[in-house]
């Protein structure tokens, strides 16, 4: 153990390195929000494409052994064209996205509230879970109103922990630093 220390106290620069890379993104992300969701748009719609891929592999080379093996080929007939959306029509698949997410806001939000009225003899503080689903379905309704919002809303948030990620990454290297010349 106090050898991988010293190894790392030898390399401090490296989460220092990490760090500022960090905080760059973050700031990019935060200057650029919609350039941050197109981005990651076509990394998944890469990946997307790369796994339907895959699938209709493992599909067709289990389809002698296999009566599912359609099932295999369908998920990846669904993924390449997803990925295809994904690159193709990033602003589509983006809406789609912030529909989804609105949907199930607003479905889990009944769910808790829900719940929280059948449990109201049975625990205390049920009103946290009926005030989460409240939460969730306001949170749904302003999705599915304002879902330009929803999209900066996940760039600001991926550029907030790469900040933050940023920062306790340098402090690292500075501790690191002092390890060093201990």
């Amino acid at each position: 153990m106090e050898n991988l220390i010293r190894v790392m106290a030898d390399h401090w620069w490296v989460p220092l390195l990490r760090g500022i890379a960090a905080i760059l993104f973050g700031l990019m992300a935060l200057v650029w929000p919609g350039l941050t969701v197109y981005m990651l748009l076509l990394v998944f719609g890469a990946y997307a494409i790369f796994d339907g891929v895959m699938a209709i592999v493992i599909a067709f080379r289990r389809k002698s052994s296999d009566d599912g093996w359609w099932a295999w080929a369908l998920d990846g007939l669904l993924s390449i064209v997803i990925g295809l959306m994904a690159l193709f029509w990033p602003e589509a698949t983006a809406l789609a996205f912030i529909i989804w997410m609105a949907a199930w806001g607003v479905v889990a939000g009944v769910f808790r509230i829900v719940a929280a009225i059948r449990l109201r003899h049975e625990i205390e503080g049920e009103w946290a879970l009926g005030l989460s689903g409240l939460l969730l379905i306001t949170w749904g309704v302003l999705m599915a109103l304002l879902p330009a919002a929803g999209l900066l809303s996940i760039a600001w948030l991926i550029g907030t922990f790469a900040l933050l990620i940023g920062v306790v990454m340098i402090a690292l290297a500075f501790r690191l630093r002092r390890l060093r010349s201990a």
